[in-house]
């Protein structure tokens, strides 16, 4: 439920970048841009916990494990990057883009949305559909464990030469 409701957010995201970039009215591309500020960061962040969260339990609780499956691994991997980026990356990204979305509805003609804020909308979705179509075709196998030490035997050069 959480990684649906983070692709929702994400998605919402997009849709809200894609309007601030490609309209014409100024003040239109302002408020697009000032409301991924107020809803994007904290609810995206607050998913991505929840679904690390779940995941974590979820895989302890079953016969897939955290990191017995490389499949659950890379997702538990992706989880913790992705939030990891929302937090130290996107989010400054974001607030500065607010501001830029403040003087435009202020009417400064200086004021351009940004176009880096593009990369989030088509990465993040990437990825977590990335995950979904890992929970379910379940690649990989198992991470293998390395076998019992090979036992290796000492071969002396005086023993093993005759004369």
């Amino acid at each position: 439920m959480a990684a649906a409701a983070w692709l929702g957010i994400d998605l919402a995201l997009g849709i809200l970048v894609v309007v601030a970039l490609s309209t014409e009215d100024v003040s239109t591309a302002g408020i697009a841009i000032q409301a991924v500020d107020v809803f994007a960061i904290w609810p995206m962040f607050g998913a991505s916990v929840v679904c690390l969260v779940s995941g974590a339990v979820l895989g302890l609780g079953s016969k897939y494990g955290l990191v017995r499956y490389w499949w659950v691994a890379v997702k538990l991997v992706v989880n913790i990057g992705m939030s990891l980026l929302i937090a130290f990356a996107l989010r400054p990204g974001v607030q500065e883009a607010a501001r830029i979305g403040a003087r435009m509805l202020a009417g400064d003609p200086a004021a351009v949305v940004p176009p880096g804020m593009v990369y989030p909308v088509v990465v993040a979705p990437t990825l977590l559909l990335v995950a979904y179509v890992l929970s379910v075709f379940k690649p990989w196998g198992r991470i293998r464990r390395s076998a019992e030490p090979v036992q290796r035997q000492r071969r002396d050069l005086v023993g093993a030469v005759q004369l």
